[in-house]
């Protein structure tokens, strides 16, 4: 199956989700949720294998067992691609439309520990450029940050932004473009990710899991 874009269904599905996120409306959408979201999502994994490895499809579900909030389903569609441990690339659907994204989403303390050297050592200027080349070209930069430095770093440290982040991720928002609609989305994608790559390669050496 070829990859044609995501039909302007799949956004509409998540808008409704959003008001009704009951059981009730998802068996009755389930037919809408599979031809305009999984059956695409599955295409564009396939499409990116190639070049960039296999992909993770997140599962529609949530998991409630710990949370007040107890809505049954996401209001989002997420697939990754790993380059190392909870490190590589990212596409999200939704009914805000696509987004891209790159970076790692979680790091056990002495992993954190040797980012945080790397950054605050000889090699930083690496990551400074390759998190600036982004921004200049349109990425924003987001995570999980502490409120004011890690322990072990003063709050007046010059990189004391970079170090903050518990996670970081840079992220593209294609919004609901006409181009998402149509196969272009997926050189779009495969453009935004090569760009990413120099970070998340980076990235993947430095939190001490490369491959």
């Amino acid at each position: 199956m070829s990859f044609d874009g995501f039909p302007e269904a799949a956004l509409d599905f998540y808008d409704d989700l959003e008001i009704d996120n009951s059981k009730v409306f998802w068996e009755a959408h389930k037919d809408t949720y599979r031809a305009a979201v999984a059956e695409p999502i599955r295409a564009l994994t396939d499409a990116l294998a190639d070049e960039f490895g296999p992909a993770k499809i997140f599962r529609p579900h949530r998991d409630v067992r710990f949370s007040k909030d107890k809505a049954p389903y996401k209001t989002h569609q997420g697939m990754y691609v790993a380059a190392a441990e909870a490190t590589g690339w990212y596409v999200q659907l939704s009914a805000a439309g696509v987004m891209v994204g790159v970076g790692f989403y979680d790091a056990s303390s002495t992993r954190l520990a040797l980012l945080r050297k790397v950054i605050d050592g000889p090699d930083r200027v690496s990551l400074e450029r390759l998190v600036g080349d982004l921004q200049r070209d349109g990425w924003t930069l987001g995570g999980d940050t502490v409120k004011t430095a890690p322990r072990g770093y003063s709050v007046d440290n010059p990189r004391i932004a970079l170090l903050r982040h518990k996670t970081m991720s840079l992220s593209k928002e294609y919004g609901f473009g006409p181009f998402v609609h149509t196969p272009d989305l997926l050189g779009r994608i495969v453009s935004d990710w090569r760009d990413g790559r120099s970070l998340v390669e980076w990235l993947a050496v430095h939190l001490g899991t490369g491959r």
